[in-house]
């Protein structure tokens, strides 16, 4: 099944707001319903593709000559246009087509896709490596002045190998997490990594763009799990990981992991895994304040015991019920509030963390009591089993609100970094303020809300959810505020994204960040690798 095209996920999963939150919507941040309805894909018209004859017919060759592997018809160009960030998804609903892709190209293997490669740079075409298509930087928005192809590789999907003994798995990029945990669980085993882009996201595209779990506190990011990669390029294969660790120079899997497409095409991945947990326990803890939660979480962090899953929303987020996805839209503090009237998200709430374990029985509760002294210690008091739970079930849901939050009107997105621990409380407040007054100058008061989502020995993650009112232009409106924050989160010594990924989104600050040297080293990679600099043109780097 396809993701919705102009939006997330599944069409049949999106439901609209309560009538209590647009209402709040509408009084507190003067929300009003958008102005046009949305485009229809099937309305959506395409100039013809612009693929050379010459080229098409060098491509399908490539793809072992079968007809559906290059697709040049409108809907499989639309779909293969953009991402899924607020931006990407306002200029899909307004109908915008512009920089579709000529064509959509579909390999089998590690040697379509050099073939592929091959072929593209012998025409000077352009390819943009496209897994579940869930970007929200502009990964899926290069640069490109010529003709650019989109490598869609969905039917690279297999399960390679399993090693039991090793605990390694070597999967396709192809491979969807829901699948990929399926595929594992036959065996007894699971890969632990579960970001909210869960149920679209790819292997490849966890690998690409370095990302992070829910669950990293117990499993660890995806960059920490891969073990070898495979990556075709224009200039031939490049194969990583030989053993779990060497010190045999530099570590070549670094060079490919968050490349984002632009060094080659990641065509597997071995990855380690663990046991299929006997069970999972989530459940809540409440703070009086964000500064007391996060210290909490520090001290967890730092000295244990660790849990699976350690989250910390601040006082506007755990307000408005965020932190609990089935909660949104109860009224806080009403008696028919998930839990009662006392439950977190009630005006008396101060900050819910959700804490949760995975793993043995013995382990798991050894951990939980272990976790349970050291949070009571640092002033956090029990919220039951039910906000773990409820966040549990809602961990995927976020998206969807988005999309019920754009039907009304209102502009909602998300930004995220990292720090460490003695910088993160100003990190916190600079981001904070930035957005609210960048976006209240535009005349468009926002709610700007904010959870720490992974924690580290040194430090933790950010991850800030902003809404308000679209106002008259609402991608240059958001752009103009998320230019501020990127500003604001070098400025107060955050990194520019955490697990996001760079894109283009992030791609000039992320340049700041790395410095001119660091830049200069990956240019020579690229050339190396690419050097007609055809693949991801623009993303991660700018384009030459």
């Amino acid at each position: 099944m396809d993701m919705l095209w102009n939006g997330w996920g599944d069409p049949a999963r999106a439901t609209p707001l309560p009538e209590a939150v647009t209402g709040l919507l509408r009084d507190l941040l003067g929300v009003t319903p958008p102005a046009t309805a949305p485009a229809v894909l099937a309305d959506l018209v395409l100039p013809e593709a612009p693929l050379p004859e010459a080229a098409h017919r060098t491509l399908l060759a490539a793809l072992g000559g079968r007809p559906d592997a290059v697709r040049t018809d409108t809907e499989s160009r639309i779909r293969h246009l953009r991402g899924k960030s607020t931006p990407d998804l306002l200029r899909m609903r307004a109908g915008d087509t512009s920089g579709a892709p000529a064509a959509v190209l579909l390999p089998e293997s590690h040697d379509e896709v050099l073939a592929v490669l091959r072929a593209a740079a012998g025409h000077g075409l352009a390819l943009l490596p496209f897994g579940g298509g869930t970007s929200v930087v502009g990964g899926l928005t290069p640069e490109r002045t010529g003709v650019l192809l989109a490598l869609d590789l969905r039917r690279m999907d297999r399960l390679l190998d399993l090693d039991p003994v090793s605990r390694t798995a070597t999967l396709e990029p192809g491979v969807r997490a829901p699948e990929a945990e399926a595929l594992l669980a036959a065996h007894g085993f699971t890969l632990g990594h579960f970001p909210q882009s869960y149920e679209w996201a790819t292997i490849g595209g966890f690998a690409a763009t370095r990302s992070s779990g829910q669950a990293s506190a117990g499993y660890g990011r995806f960059d920490e799990m891969v073990l070898g990669l495979t990556l075709a390029t224009p200039e031939g294969t490049l194969d990583t990981g030989r053993a779990p660790r060497s010190a045999a120079g530099p570590d070549l899997r670094h060079l490919i992991l968050g490349s984002e497409g632009a060094f080659g095409v990641i065509t597997s991945v071995t990855v380690r895994i663990r046991p299929v947990p006997e069970v999972r326990r989530y459940e809540g803890w409440r703070f009086a304040s964000f500064a007391e939660g996060s210290a909490a979480l520090r001290r967890l962090a730092q000295d244990g015991p660790r849990p699976t899953v350690l989250r910390l929303s601040d006082e506007t987020e755990t307000l408005i019920g965020l932190a609990q996805p089935d909660a949104l839209g109860s009224a806080p503090g009403r008696p028919d509030a998930p839990g009662g009237p006392d439950a977190p998200g009630g005006p008396d709430a101060g900050c819910l963390a959700v804490v949760g374990f995975e793993g043995t029985e013995e382990d798991t509760a050894r951990r939980r009591a272990g976790a349970a002294a050291v949070l009571a210690a640092s002033g956090g008091t029990r919220a039951g089993r039910e906000p773990g739970e409820s966040w549990a079930r809602g961990r995927y849901s976020a998206p969807y609100l988005r999309d019920a939050l754009l039907d009304t009107g209102a502009l909602a997105e998300t930004l995220e970094t990292a720090a460490y621990w003695s910088r993160l409380p100003g990190l916190h407040q600079a981001v904070r303020d930035t957005l609210t007054a960048t976006l209240t100058e535009a005349g468009t008061p926002p709610l700007v809300m904010c959870h720490i989502s992974h924690v580290y020995e040194n430090g933790a993650s950010l991850y800030f959810t902003v809404v308000s009112a679209q106002g008259a232009d609402p991608v240059a409106h958001w752009t103009r505020a998320k230019h501020a924050a990127n500003d604001a989160i070098l400025a107060a010594g955050g990194t520019i994204t955490h697990h996001h990924g760079v894109g283009t989104d992030h791609r000039d600050w992320y340049v700041r960040e790395a410095g001119g040297l660091g830049v200069a080293a990956l240019r020579a990679v690229k050339r190396t690798l690419d050097p007609a600099g055809l693949l991801a043109p623009g993303v991660l780097l700018p384009a030459d």
